[in-house]
């Protein structure tokens, strides 16, 4: 069965980048459509950038420009590289799949499949 373990989280400060990790088992890193989300205090899970199965990065509007979805299929996983991070952007970060298809949407509930999350913290 498919399994996502992500990492790379830590704590950094304003203005630097850190770079996600999104280690796939089971499935290959292309196989399916695959998203980052993030939880901050007291909000919902959000959808931050998503691929799709044909390779199609999808962000949202807060993070266009700074962030970077993309696959390394040499090591199976999708990665998130965060540029010019804010406090903004502390964060539980959480790797997730959409098994079933055919889509690639931002809605949460379509993603059946979730790593344990990676902690990001950004320091002002």
């Amino acid at each position: 069965h498919v399994q996502l373990v992500e990492s790379g989280g830590g704590l950094v400060q304003a203005g630097d980048s850190l770079q996600l990790s999104c280690s796939v088992s089971g499935a290959t890193v292309s196989s399916y459509c695959l998203a980052w989300f993030r939880r901050r205090p007291q909000r919902v899970r959000e959808a931050m950038a998503r691929m799709s199965v044909d390779g199609v990065p999808t962000y949202d509007d807060s993070v266009q420009g700074r962030f970077t979805i993309s696959r390394d299929s040499a090591k199976n996983a999708l990665i998130l590289q965060m540029n010019t991070v804010n406090p903004g952007d502390s964060a539980m970060y959480y790797c997730a799949a959409d098994t079933k298809g055919p889509g690639c949407t931002e809605y949460e509930a379509l993603y059946d499949i979730w790593g344990q999350g990676t902690q990001v913290t950004v320091s002002s």
